[in-house]
């Protein structure tokens, strides 16, 4: 994936995560929640793109 593909897809979660946070009106517990599963789920994909993160690809859920 090219670089400048990464970098627009950060800024496209980055401004639709403060979207949610700043015009969705919710508890601060369920949007540190939201934060966190974003953040964790953009750094597994950061580490799958780079090639850091290999394993994923073996891990399987259910039979």
């Amino acid at each position: 994936m090219p670089l400048m593909s990464v970098i627009v897809v950060l800024l496209v979660v980055g401004v639709l995560l403060w979207l949610v946070n700043t015009y969705i009106p919710m508890d601060g517990k369920i949007k540190s929640i939201l934060n966190a599963v974003v953040v964790i789920a953009v750094v597994l994909w950061l580490l799958q793109i780079f090639g850091l993160l290999n394993q994923l690809n073996g891990i399987r859920v259910g039979k």
